[in-house]
């Protein structure tokens, strides 16, 4: 190919009251300035006030964007000390509840949520996105729609979210469940070229429906700034590996889509309403589900279907130099993810006579060590 499919990752974190284990209340305003003072732009406020944005650069280089990745959790994580906060990567908080949560300070936020009203409010989540490198916005439009029976997938692997308003959602990923509740949302519609999907952003700029096409918010979307396709899908990864992972998975499967224009060619609506019901069952049981299979009307294990993915793409892996990245997703499905240790650690705290609160409060604790790991130092 004539370009490198570049890649960068953003990363949504929570930022708690360590003491309390809740979404901060104060000195968020300090923290945030701090971070923007010693570390870089690359950090950014999201739209409720205890959550916080961070952004590698453009890269090739899976190595690098996992140090870059560890070194902005551990700054920022650091950082946050000095305030008697901590920061948490996972799709959904276990003891916050939305009503009690502030919305961001920020001008543009302040039009989304005078826009979504209670909706807006109820957005108390985190996710994880990955650009990668596609130049011509025909591609990206046509890569957008093949690339939708994989979207289940990366959901499953990323899933960190079982809890909501302290409660036990019966879900793996509970966050795109409630994302869901927003406007252009989900997944994409299938547009025909790139005429037909700026015919839809167009008509809604026009109609001042929205501003631009960063209102739209679906699971996978050409990005607006640069020339990227921008997943969506995944859940905040509470452990770097499992982001680097997927994000390495997207990069392959963004270049060999890009390869062979005939793969998942021909999408339909039936194939679109056979991978939004995949998400819903990505959503419901992660990793240990299965999802549908349109041309062996079977369910297919996601482990089965992992294999398959990482099959496909294998000779994508070698070129771009990330074989032992995709290959970390064998190892999620193996030890399970993010909500499934969350699960665990809330079952034995409360196996040990902990009241519910409590336990969720343990589960606080581990994903926001997990998140920096060993790697917090003073400054």
């Amino acid at each position: 190919m004539s370009w490198d499919f570049k890649f960068g990752i953003e990363e949504e974190y929570f930022v708690n009251d360590a003491a309390k284990r809740d979404v901060a209340k104060g000195k968020i305003k300090e923290f945030f300035t701090s971070c923007r003072e010693q570390l870089s732009d690359d950090i950014q406020p999201e739209m409720l006030e205890p959550q916080i944005e961070i952004a590698t650069k453009p890269m090739v280089d899976f190595a690098e964007a996992r140090s870059q990745l560890m070194g902005m959790r551990s700054s920022v994580g650091a950082i946050a000390r000095d305030y008697n906060l901590s920061i948490m990567a996972s799709g959904t908080h276990p003891l916050a509840v939305w009503s009690r949560v502030r919305a961001s300070a920020q001008p543009r936020y302040g039009k989304v949520m005078h826009d979504l009203q209670m909706l807006g409010s109820r957005t108390v989540l985190c996710g994880m996105h990955v650009h990668v490198e596609v130049p011509d916005l025909g591609a990206r439009v046509d890569i957008m729609n093949r690339i939708q029976p994989y979207l289940p997938l990366l959901l499953a692997l990323s899933t960190s979210s079982p809890f909501w308003q302290a409660q036990r959602t019966g879900l793996l990923g509970y966050r795109l469940a409630a994302y869901r509740e927003l406007p252009r949302t989900g997944l994409p519609d299938l547009f025909e070229d790139a005429a037909d999907y700026q015919r839809y952003i167009d008509t809604l700029v026009a109609a001042r429906a929205i501003e631009n096409s960063s209102y739209v918010w679906w699971v996978i979307r050409p990005s607006l700034k640069h020339p990227t396709l921008e997943l969506r899908v995944a859940d905040s990864c509470t452990r770097v590996d499992d982001t680097i992972a997927i994000a390495a998975i997207y990069r392959c499967l963004v270049r060999r889509l890009s390869l062979d224009t005939k793969l998942n060619a021909g999408q339909t609506g039936a194939s679109r309403a056979i991978n939004d019901e995949n998400c819903w069952r990505a959503m419901r049981y992660g990793i240990h589900g299965s999802f549908v299979d349109e041309k062996t009307r079977s369910a297919k294990p996601v482990r089965e279907l992992l294999d398959e993915v990482l099959d496909m793409i294998e000779d994508d892996a070698k070129e771009l130099g990330c074989e032992r990245e995709v290959d970390l997703a064998r190892w999620i499905v193996a030890r399970g993810t993010s909500a499934d240790r969350q699960l665990t650690l809330y079952t034995e705290a409360v196996g040990r006579g902990l009241s519910s609160r409590d336990a969720l409060a343990r589960v606080v604790d581990w994903l926001s060590a997990e998140t920096v790991g060993d790697l917090v130092v003073r400054h």
